[in-house]
This record gives structure tokens, C-alpha cells and sequence, in this order.
């Protein structure tokens, strides 16, 4: 697990050192060693957090002629095997790195390589004599890789600070990426809240040579269900799979743990990690007092495996407002999604016994995990009544008494029927977004704000005949997967120098998972139907039978309690002033609205803090 960063020169020669000051930027990410190489058209480099081969795995590495080149930011966990066909294709290894196979499978394949590939990484390949840089992200985008094509040259890093460190570009905020931001709590693919910054896709390659740029997808997510399967079948085939990922997830030279949050997902891979390994560190985060703790689900299942485990209780007697001060830096982008606090907490406990963890991510994207997708089929039902009769019924849970609860009945009956007033499309992103079209127009004035629902046009014309939760999870993998959790686990996480691996997005599971009917994933009121009956004589019942819950802060009761002087302070009238952005009077009411308990707000309010900190820390402009 490493970070990288690199850049380009057609014009005027590469200036020297300046990748080295670049690299400094993300340290955090590679603490053990750091690395570069200058050419006079090219300069990319490395900051290692070494997981194999510890002593030979330092980057850049080059071919034995030294004209290619290569960075990587990841873990290729089908390596071995690789590196096993390479060899008896005449290619001689001196190292034991995944980093090597990667750079031997290029020479040997070129742009084919990537598809052999099995893990997550981003990539950058820089061949002299060609005058040619490639760059690559994995098929699920769980290692980010940003890019900005400037004239003739190309400028890339783990993070945006990489490019935003370079004096040519102007840090100006994209309005499209900022629409959306409010809108998801994120900000997707393509796009950043940087004029000119892009994300490369999940699956996506790149290629720069002579200053011209060819970008193809080398992996397609596809969607096709099989009506024939047999439940049977499907455990069987997810039972043998997730041992296969579980497998290789656990490939390090240094020691790993497990984050559990007492929850299915988190405690499936704890099981299958437990039948391959002995004596597992789990790792959890408590909220002792509130509605949404789960230690006592997590104490449960660490008991149940019989694990060393550890636990931090988050409180409002740490020192919240110093540690979201950081997180500006860190998040690289601002994250809407207040559960980065938890996850930043959880990363630096966990860090301080262990180098690499697993956590649980994308089961409820493959497996159909979240309320929104059974909101969206009752919203089916719900727009067969009168539009009036929605309308009254939103407007009457504004009378109810506002609640501290994380997700509180007054909050999900206001959001469902306001959702049910638009379009199926928007609705699925408006019950896990944030502020409403209304809410932005009142906020800021823009010629155009883009709608969340159009991201659905991004999706191949079959994604509507797979079926509708089939179509939402499709979205909700391309998009919701990559740009918020998996962006948030990777900044909290390589912010104390923490690898985290997410074994349910072996692509071989993901790509099981397309396969299988709508109601193996939600069947009436049960979500991920196929995953609770797969472990349910494998975990204790009450993991099996909790609610859902996300992973989250109060954020509703402290922005009324220790983090209102913070929300007053940076989100004063003459701070909103001075950005040009908002509008003064707009966000006025927004934190009125919350401190008098009018509404709960506790998200925006997250959203709109951490993107005021970000645009101070890194001087981006409107």
C-alpha cells in the first residue's frame, strides 16, 4: 500500500525535485520509504507502506533495461501465480513484490495486463523510449487515482493535493462537482470539486504519449440474472467464493486484524478470516449512550471467534474540533459523510497494533444492504396516491417532535414522502443524499444545478432491464461505492498509515453477485437475503436479526452540544460572506433551524463544515 504521484513535460524539461516536495504532501500514506525518478520527460514517484517483501518492495522499479518504469498503490493478491506463468514465459523476478509481477505482466502483455490483475490498486507505467505514460485504478475504484490534463501534459497522484500542488493549475471549485456534493454527500466520478481535476473511473485506463491521451475501460460491470439459479446453488457458490477472497486477502509479512462492527457484513469476513487464520485482532468503535452503539453486537461476535479485541468509546470529551481540523487535510476532497469521523478514530486505534485490516465494504452495494432499496419499492405503491395526499403527509411529519436518534421516525417518514414527490430516479438519491434541489437554489445561485437522477443516463441500456433494484445497486457500485465509502475508508484509513482490504470486492464476487435474481438480494422485508442465509448457522443470531445501521456520529445531537461553537465559528455569517459561494441569510437559517430544534440538520451542517474548512485549507475558490 503506497501513494503516488507523477507528471509530465513536452514543453521545458522536468524540474528537478519538484516530485520530491510532491511526495512529501502524502508521506502519510507510505511512511517506511520513499522513492522517485526524474527524466526530461517525465517525473513519478513513491511513498511505500510495505506489506510483502519488506526489504526488496521500494518503488519506482524498472525493467532490466531500464526504459519502463513503474508506481503502484495497492495489493495484487493473484501475484504468486502470475508471477508463476511469467516465469516460465523466460521473465526472471529479483524481488518477491507484487509491484514486480505488475511491471513484468505490462512488458509482457502491455494494456491486457490489467484485466489479469486481482486486487485493488492504481498504477502508473512511464516508458522512455516511447514517450508514453500508463495509468490504471482497479475494477471497483477502491484505490483512487486523480489526474489533470493541462496543454500537452498530464499531472496525477493518490490525492488532489498531488496536483493541486503544482502553481500551474487555479484551485477554482467546480460548480458541477459542488452541485453534487450537496446533493449525495459526495462528489461522483468524473468529476471534483476542482475546475480540470478529474477521477479516473473504477476500471478505467489511460494512456499519454507524445501529448496525446486514450482512455478506455479495460473491465465493464455487468448485470445479467439468472432466473434458473437455485438458492442452494447461490450459497454454495458465495460460501466457496468469499473462502477464495478471505484466502488471499490474508497474504502479508506483517501482522493484519479484522474491523467488526457486530453487523452481518463486517462479521461474515471475521468468519471466513477465522477458518483460515488463528489468534485475530478485531477492531471496534463504541458510542456508549446512543441510540446506534453496537457493542453489544461486536463484543458478541468477538467472543463468538474468540479474538483479541479492541475497542474505542467516541465521545464528545475528545477533542472533536481538532480532529475534524485534520481531516480538511486528509480527506484530500471534503466528505459529506460524517461517518469519516468514526472511521479516522477507528483507523488510529487499529494502526497502533496492526499494519493491514478487513473491513466489510460493498456487501450491502452487491447484496442489496440499504433501506433505499426498499424504499424504492414501496414508493412503487406510495406514487399511486394523490400527489395532494403525499404533499399533506410530508408537510404533517414537520410537526412531529424532532429527535436526536441518528435516523429518527420523524426523519425517515419526512424524507420517504418527500422522495415519493419526484422521480423514481431522483428519489433513490435524494433518501441517501442530503440537501434538496430547493435547498441548493436557496443556498446559491447557478445557471444549471446537475440532477443526482442523471447519473442513471450513465448507465448501459440493459442496467433497465435487469429490474429495478438491480438498477439501483448497479448505480450505487459505479458511483455511491467508489466516491463515498470506499473514498472516506481509504483517506480516514491511510491518514495513520492503515491498509485496509474489503474481501466481498473480489471482482469474482462481484461479478457473482450480477448474476443473481432481485429477490435473492432484497425479498420483502429482509435485505441481503442471500448473505443472512448463507451465515445463519454460522454467526450468532442476534447479529442476524439487529436493524441495519450505518456507521455514523450523532451528528444531529452535537451540532446542538460540543460541536455548535465550531459550526457558529466556521460557518459565520462573514466566513459565508467572504467565499462568495452561499448565500448568508440561507445558511443562517439552516443552523437557526437546527439549534432551535426546528429540524434536524446535523448532516448539512457536517457537509458545509467540512467543505468551508477545505476551500481555507487548501485556498480554493469560488
Amino acid at each position: 500500500m503506497c501513494g503516488i504521484a507523477g507528471y509530465t513535460r513536452l514543453d521545458h524539461p522536468v524540474e528537478a525535485g519538484r516530485i520530491r516536495g510532491i511526495l512529501r504532501l502524502i508521506r502519510h500514506r507510505g511512511p517506511d520509504s520513499l522513492g522517485f525518478h526524474e527524466s526530461g520527460l517525465a517525473a513519478l514517484g513513491n511513498t511505500r507502506l510495505s506489506i510483502i517483501d519488506l526489504e526488496h518492495g521500494d518503488q519506482p522499479m524498472f525493467s532490466d533495461d531500464g526504459n519502463t518504469v513503474i508506481v503502484q498503490n495497492g495489493e495484487i493478491y493473484n501475484h504468486a501465480e502470475l508471477r508463476a506463468e511469467l516465469e516460465r514465459r523466460g521473465h526472471r523476478f529479483r524481488t518477491r513484490s507484487d509491484t514486480e509481477v505488475i511491471l513484468h505482466a505490462f512488458l509482457e502483455w502491455d494494456t491486457d495486463c490489467f484485466p489479469r490483475l486481482r486486487g485493488m490498486f492504481a498504477v502508473a507505467l512511464w516508458d522512455e523510449r516511447r514517450r508514453r505514460l500508463v495509468l490504471a485504478r482497479d475494477r471497483m475504484g477502491i484505490k483512487p487515482l486523480y489526474i489533470f490534463h493541462r496543454g500537452r501534459d498530464l499531472y496525477f497522484g493518490s490525492e488532489v493535493k498531488t496536483v493541486l500542488h503544482h502553481p500551474e493549475i487555479d484551485r477554482r471549485l467546480d460548480l458541477n462537482g459542488l452541485g453534487y456534493y450537496l446533493s449525495l454527500n459526495y462528489v461522483p466520478a468524473p468529476y471534483t470539486l476542482v475546475e480540470g481535476v478529474e477521477k479516473l473511473m473504477p476500471g478505467e485506463l489511460m494512456e499519454w504519449e507524445n501529448g496525446s491521451i486514450r482512455r478506455e475501460m479495460y473491465w465493464h460491470l455487468r448485470f445479467q440474472p439468472d432466473a434458473k439459479i437455485a438458492l442452494e446453488d447461490a450459497k454454495a457458490e458465495l460460501d466457496r467464493l468469499l473462502r477464495l477472497s478471505l484466502r488471499e486477502h490474508l497474504i502479508a509479512d506483517v501482522p493484519l486484524g479484522v474491523w467488526a462492527s457486530g453487523g452481518l457484513d463486517s462479521s461474515t469476513v471475521l468468519h471466513y478470516a477465522a477458518q483460515e487464520a488463528a489468534n485475530l485482532n478485531t477492531f471496534s468503535i463504541s458510542f456508549r449512550g446512543h441510540s446506534h452503539d453496537e457493542s453489544q453486537y461486536f463484543r458478541a461476535v468477538a467472543a463468538h471467534y474468540g479474538t483479541h479485541h479492541n475497542e474505542f468509546d467516541l465521545n464528545p470529551e475528545q477533542n472533536l474540533a481538532e480532529t475534524i481540523e485534520q481531516l480538511s487535510y486528509y480527506s484530500d476532497e471534503p466528505s459529506a459523510d460524517a461517518g469519516a469521523l468514526p472511521v479516522w478514530y477507528l483507523s488510529q486505534m487499529t494502526r497502533s497494533h496492526v499494519k493491514v485490516a478487513l473491513s466489510g465494504e460493498g456487501a450491502d452495494e452487491l447484496f442489496g444492504g440499504y433501506l433505499t432499496y426498499r424504499a424504492d419499492a414501496l414508493a412503487v405503491e406510495a406514487r399511486r396516491w394523490p400527489r395532494w395526499m403525499r404533499r399533506l403527509g410530508a408537510a404533517c411529519t414537520r410537526l412531529l417532535p424532532v429527535s436526536d436518534q441518528k435516523i429518527g421516525f420523524d426523519y425517515k417518514a419526512r424524507r420517504f414522502l418527500e422522495g415519493t414527490l419526484l422521480g423514481p430516479h431522483d428519489a433513490h438519491f435524494y433518501w441517501n443524499g442530503s440537501f434538496d434541489e430547493t435547498t441548493k437554489r436557496a443556498l446559491y445561485a447557478a445557471s444549471r444545478y446537475p440532477r443526482p437522477g442523471e447519473l442513471m443516463n450513465t448507465l448501459p441500456t440493459e442496467a433497465f432491464r435487469c429490474g429495478e433494484i438491480n438498477r439501483y445497486l448497479w448505480v450505487d457500485q459505479k458511483y455511491y461505492l467508489p466516491d463515498d465509502i470506499l473514498y472516506k475508508c481509504d483517506r480516514m484509513s491511510m491518514a495513520h498509515s492503515l491498509e485496509v482490504r474489503p474481501p466481498f470486492l473480489d471482482h469474482r464476487i462481484v461479478e457473482f453477485a450480477a448474476r443473481l435474481p432481485e429477490d435473492f438480494k432484497v425479498r420483502g422485508p429482509a435485505l441481503k437475503f442471500l448473505l443472512r442465509e448463507l451465515m445463519r448457522d454460522k454467526l450468532p443470531p442476534a447479529v442476524l436479526t439487529r436493524p441495519k445501521e450505518g456507521f455514523d456520529i450523532p451528528a444531529h445531537r452535537w451540532f446542538r452540544g460540543p460541536l455548535r461553537p465550531m459550526a457558529e465559528e466556521i460557518l459565520s455569517r462573514e466566513n459565508v460572506r467572504q467565499t462568495g459561494l452561499f448565500r448568508a441569510e440561507a445558511v443562517e437559517r439552516i443552523k437557526s433551524d437546527h439549534f432551535r430544534r426546528r429540524a434536524n440538520h446535523g448532516y448539512q451542517l457536517w457537509g458545509l463544515l467540512m467543505l468551508f474548512l477545505w476551500m481555507k485549507r487548501w485556498n480554493v475558490h469560488a
